[in-house]
């Protein structure tokens, strides 16, 4: 139901995109702090809206499709104009790309797992993959507004190659457990 509390979360994290990239691509420092306080909030719904929806025995079909799509919408969405603005450059483009291919594979992956009706769960790591990577988005978000001392570009940078690496050992393991499906098939 698309009016479930859980379900209107998600879409909050949905629409909260548009305004996340007006407020990176004013790119001044009260913005960007602006920008961090709602890209928390957004990455908060992705914790909530799941947790609600199993607690409150609202899981859907409408859920299980709309909260992955929110998720990547998003992380593509501040990576695209994290590069834009050059808090992303040089070899840490590199990183964002192994990122979004990663989102890509698993999305198709998954869509073509669920026709055979084949789940494909979360793992650990790939829950602790997304942590790092919200973290490192957040960082880079604030990135030059925040206090200099913090050397947010760089520790931005540092945890965007761990959720790089994080995300090619998740996604390696994705694929893995799919092609080991496909062949059953």
């Amino acid at each position: 139901m698309l009016t479930s509390l859980p379900n209107l979360l998600t879409l909050g994290r949905i629409l909260a995109i548009p305004a996340l990239i007006i407020l990176l691509y004013m790119n001044e420092p009260g913005t960007r702090w602006a920008a961090l306080v709602l890209y928390i909030l957004a990455c908060a719904t992705d914790w909530l809206d799941g947790k609600l929806a199993r607690s409150m025995g609202e899981v859907s079909p409408l859920g299980r499709f709309l909260d992955p799509i929110a998720d990547k919408l998003l992380v593509a969405a501040i990576i695209i104009m994290l590069v834009a603005l050059s808090d992303i450059s040089g070899v840490s483009l590199l990183a964002a790309i192994v990122i979004l291919c990663r989102e890509i594979l698993v999305s198709g992956l998954r869509e073509y797992l669920a026709e055979l009706r084949v789940p494909m769960p979360v793992s650990r790591l790939a829950k602790w993959k997304t942590m790092v990577q919200m973290t490192a988005l957040g960082v880079l978000i604030l990135g030059p507004a925040g206090p200099a001392l913090l050397m947010l570009p760089l520790v931005g940078d540092v945890l965007l190659w761990i959720a790089a690496v994080l995300t090619l050992i998740t996604g390696y393991d994705y694929l893995m457990r799919g092609i080991a499906h496909m062949k059953a098939h």
